[in-house]
């Protein structure tokens, strides 16, 4: 049997309590999801210092959503599986979140969003789960809404795992179909176990590509990158992430925004088994 997860089950099915659980606690998991969160925050090309409100397409346990509130971005995150949003809720990320299948469009009002990021979640629309998915029309109706609910000067980025070309020209070719300029930057192209695809797609009209790291020597390594941004949090005045005070720093976020919050403890932000 593939090891591909679309292969194995619909993604509300796949993706239960048991399998969001354990997908959230996996620490390369964790550092993978993060590393590719922020390049694509990096291909959308985000006005510096500026907070914008992003669309999170596939958010899951909010991974992603976590690296877009570090950046200082606001978020709306859409999943499929409930119990990926059970585990974000649980975890008090602070982007809002919406059950909703990504197939049947994107359900906000036009031009709300400044940007829409998406990792590992895209593929899932080539299968047909059910007797009337058509993935042409799933997509269609994908691509179409997302334009329709970005500003236009927004662009969207996904990285995503393609099994052949077919699928990389049905995407870009349905985007392209619904508004969208761009077209694929692929990541360090000649390692097999670095490779990775991004979509890249503007709204505001035709525009260079931007340059796909591992092209030459001079490219920064993503993943050491992202290591150092860690590193020196406590430079810029950030507490260091997972840390007592980054919680309780976000906690009284969430608390500003008048979300429902757990009381503070000695026990906050302590390590404990089985807790995120």
């Amino acid at each position: 049997m593939s090891k591909r997860p679309e292969h194995q089950a619909p993604p509300e099915v796949f993706y239960n309590e048991d399998e969001a659980r354990k997908y959230t606690q996996n620490s390369r998991i964790i550092d993978i999801q993060a590393q590719m969160t922020e390049r694509c925050i990096e291909l959308l090309l985000l006005p510096e210092d500026v907070p914008c409100l992003l669309l999170d397409i596939g958010c899951g346990s909010g991974l992603s959503g976590t690296v877009l509130e570090e950046n200082g971005h606001m978020w709306i995150g859409m999943d499929i599986s409930p119990a990926m949003l059970a585990v974000a809720k649980e975890r008090e990320t602070e982007g809002d979140l919406v059950l909703s299948d990504m197939g049947e469009g994107v359900p906000f009002r036009a031009g709300c969003f400044d940007g829409a990021v998406s990792v590992s979640a895209i593929q899932w629309l080539f299968n047909a789960d059910k007797k009337s998915h058509h993935p042409v029309k799933r997509l269609h109706q994908f691509f179409s809404s997302l334009y329709a609910s970005l500003s236009r000067s927004a662009r969207a980025v996904f990285q995503f795992y393609p099994e052949n070309e077919s699928q990389m020209d049905l995407l870009t070719s349905q985007a392209m179909k619904a508004g969208f300029y761009g077209g694929v930057v692929v990541d360090y192209p000649n390692s097999a176990k670095a490779k990775k695809f991004f979509l890249v797609l503007m709204t505001g009209g035709s525009g260079p590509l931007p340059q796909a790291l591992g092209t030459d020597e001079t490219d920064n390594n993503l993943q050491v990158k992202y290591a150092r941004r860690e590193a020196t949090r406590n430079i810029r005045g950030k507490p260091l992430k997972n840390s007592r005070a980054w919680i309780l720093e976000k906690k009284e976020r969430r608390r500003k925004q008048g979300k429902e919050t757990k009381a503070d403890t000695k026990y906050t932000g302590r390590k404990r088994s089985g807790r995120f």
